[in-house]
């Protein structure tokens, strides 16, 4: 979303992915479904994000529900449709390449350093947005980053999976896999009692949830369910972390094979690339989102994206998830997605600049990409005011994103 808003804004455009398709964690981790794009009756992400949406939609891959316009999706179609709108605008890709070094001056970004098979290569730029999800390259020029992550438990990651020869039809699986209730936990309170009800007698990995969703196919659920306390930040921990819970994808699926009569016949047709991340590292930003602005409402004069998603913090030593739904989506401000003196760096997604609270509803995909497209113009508009990111004319940025369709009043 960044990278297709700078360009539409006349900037030369670079995007560095470390996979050979895009996506992020919906295609890399399977994370369905894309939530929450419209509340209370009125739509909340707009613009690049849901044109990305209906192009989805027309293509055949997406199931976009109704009221919460939670959106479901094939995840092939996804990376596809994706593909094409980035390299429609004239993007150079640089596929497959994992970031390794920054080079800056004075805390001026002059190159991103990354490894692919042509060796080490190097971009060079004027202006820069992290969108790692996990603030690399604010962390490796030194960006602060928020505290309270040290003193909660890292909320955990989870490894998806699809199953396919599920009983799609049944009434277990079709309400339990259409997520469009506002102000409704969408897991699957039977699956979940049942396997609450083993642990008492038999020794269950942790698990949250379950979550099915479809994958807008006949017989095909993806499945949320792992979990795992790890820093996705530590390479080590994390390894360990993912092959423990792919172990712990076939125990569960066959859990349910010979539990539930719906997942009879199913089987594990595919796991994600990785497990996916909740949370790992946050900037400070010129401004935190608290918990008490976010579940107020708070519209600042440089709100510039807004995010509905519940406040949803799942636990590392159990199957609780604390849940609670906002009255009103939110908003987030320009300044939350700019660190303080680092003249040309900007993020958006993960890395957001809030409190826990705040966080654990707007680290949510919808949220993100609301976020990438507000800092994509105001790369744009950095370079042509000539001015670092912190004094760029915001007012101006609101009007703009008003006008490509962002949902800020």
């Amino acid at each position: 979303m960044a990278a297709i808003a700078a360009a539409r804004h006349g900037a030369k455009v670079a995007l560095v992915e470390r996979y050979g398709f895009l996506g992020g964690m919906a295609t890399a981790a399977y994370v369905l479904p894309l939530s929450v794009f419209s509340y209370n009756g009125r739509p909340t992400t707009g613009g690049i994000p849901w044109e990305f949406v209906q192009r989805l939609d027309r293509m055949g891959g997406a199931c976009i529900e109704q009221p919460l316009n939670n959106v479901a999706f094939d995840p092939e179609l996804y990376k596809l449709c994706m593909q094409r709108m980035v390299r429609e605008e004239g993007i150079a890709l640089y596929m497959n390449s994992y970031v390794t070094h920054v080079e800056s001056e004075r805390r001026t970004i002059k190159a991103v350093v990354f490894a692919n098979k042509n060796g080490l290569e190097a971009v060079e730029g004027n202006c820069f947005i992290d969108s790692t999800g996990d603030a690399d390259i604010a962390a490796e020029v030194g960006v602060p980053m928020q505290e309270w992550t040290k003193r909660y438990p890292l909320q955990p990651a989870s490894y998806c999976f699809m199953l396919n020869g599920v009983d799609t039809k049944s009434h277990l699986v079709k309400k339990a896999m259409h997520h469009h209730l506002q102000g409704v936990n969408c897991h699957c309170l039977p699956v979940r009692e049942r396997l609450l009800e083993l642990s008492r007698t038999m020794k269950l990995p942790l698990f949250g949830g379950p979550w099915f969703c479809t994958t807008t196919h006949e017989g095909s659920v993806m499945v949320n369910m792992t979990r795992a306390e790890v820093d996705e930040c530590d390479n080590r921990a994390f390894t360990d972390a993912q092959d423990r819970m792919r172990e712990e994808i076939f125990l569960f699926a066959d859990l349910l094979r010979k539990q539930f009569k719906e997942f009879r016949h199913s089987y594990v047709a595919a796991t994600a690339v990785q497990a996916g991340h909740r949370q790992s590292r946050n900037i400070v930003g010129l401004h935190t989102i608290t918990g008490e602005e976010y579940l107020a409402g708070v519209k600042y004069p440089d709100s510039v994206s807004r995010c509905a998603h519940p406040i949803d913090i799942h636990t590392t030593d159990g199957a609780r998830q604390s849940c609670t739904f906002i009255k009103q989506a939110a908003y987030v401000p320009y300044r939350a997605l700019v660190p303080a003196d680092f003249p040309n760096l900007l993020v958006a997604g993960r890395t957001v600049s809030a409190d826990r609270t705040a966080f654990a509803s707007l680290r949510v995909q919808s949220s993100c990409m609301g976020m990438g497209q507000a800092v994509g113009v105001a790369a744009a508009q950095s370079l042509d005011e000539k001015q670092p990111v912190q004094k760029i004319d915001t007012g101006r940025l609101v009007k703009e994103l008003k006008r490509m369709g962002a949902v800020l009043d």
